[in-house]
């Protein structure tokens, strides 16, 4: 498994890390010890960096999460989650103010079973919260010890330079995969310009770079899929036809599958750092983590670009309308 400096942050890492978005209920009912074996197995083969988040499932995830790696000493994982999401309704809220933070602090402590955090992102940008709040109250955190690295999620170029203003970002967590890439025009070149370590998420489109789905996949009613556009309609027919090109290129011409190459491109990339790769599927963790050891070539690099000219664009989802 290669490893890699996250930026500023100075953290090292593995450059695949397992995520566990997966197990928090958003993409429908978790098998508890499938999913055990998984974070097992990927830790047993080198994987260092794990990536959860307060609101997934808040504190299913990361109890999940603890209770696989209690067999495995801290100090040889790193352990990012996220918070500043909390529950409403039947879905989540963005609320970045301090008392939340540090009460989301609080809680992903004690449902990771640490003393600190190695990264604590904030989960998205909380529009009616300043952003010298939200800092603030995370440099405190660490002062307490309770954090020792902060990132942001879904930032864009304003808003990370906002947040800059009190408290250095040294890390950030976006969507990025072959179906979008808004992110390189002008937040991967800032986040290359200021030492910003970033790990992507979503590398494999949330399973439409799997090579598994087809046009008549039926998702379970509380998988978030099940109700989003970019699974539907003639896009996603669209884009199932240009998934079955890169798929022929990953098998028949590479040797390798299509979600190592998806998952490849991503690293290709020189600002990326670390993509997050999540299962549920222990037999799916081996292939997923080769992914880091595929260098593409120049030459493959633009028959990809030539088979994405005939994509449908997507967008990702936000926590409001999972």
């Amino acid at each position: 498994m290669r490893h890699t400096i996250l930026g500023k942050s100075g953290l090292d890492v593995s450059r695949i890390a397992f995520g566990t978005w997966q197990l928090g209920g958003d993409w429908g009912p978790t098998d508890t010890e499938a999913a055990t074996e998984a974070i097992r197995r990927a830790a047993d083969r080198g994987v260092t960096f794990f990536d959860t988040a307060q609101a997934y499932g808040f504190g299913q995830s990361e109890q999940l999460l603890a209770a696989a790696l209690r067999s495995v000493p801290r100090q040889e994982v790193v352990i990012a989650t996220k918070g500043g999401l909390r529950p409403a309704g039947n879905g989540v809220a963005r609320d970045a103010r301090p008392a939340w933070i540090r009460q989301g602090v609080d809680a992903s402590l004690q449902a990771l079973g640490t003393d600190y955090i190695d990264l604590y992102q904030l989960h998205w940008p909380d529009p009616a919260t300043p952003f010298e709040e939200t800092a603030d109250a995370l440099a405190k955190l660490i002062v307490d010890g309770k954090i020792r690295h902060v990132g942001v999620s879904n930032f864009d170029v304003v808003q990370m330079e906002a947040f800059n203003a009190t408290l250095p970002i040294e890390t950030l967590q976006p969507p990025y995969h072959l179906f979008r890439r808004d992110i390189e025009t002008d937040v991967l070149p800032y986040t290359a310009a200021n030492d910003i370590g970033v790990l992507v998420y979503g590398p494999l489109a949330h399973g439409l770079l799997s090579g598994q789905l087809r046009p008549d996949t039926q998702f379970a009613p509380g998988d978030w899929r099940s109700h989003n556009p970019m699974f539907a309609g003639e896009s996603y027919a669209r884009n199932l036809r240009t998934v079955a090109q890169l798929a022929a290129l990953a098998t028949e011409e590479l040797g390798i599958t299509l979600a190592q190459l998806a998952v490849a491109w991503t690293l290709a990339n020189p600002a990326v750092h670390v993509a997050i790769v999540g299962t549920r599927n222990p037999e799916h963790v081996d292939a997923a983590l080769s992914a880091s050891e595929i260098d593409l070539d120049d030459e493959v690099m633009q028959r990809i670009d030539q088979i994405m000219a005939g994509a449908a664009s997507v967008s990702g989802p936000s926590p409001e309308t999972m």
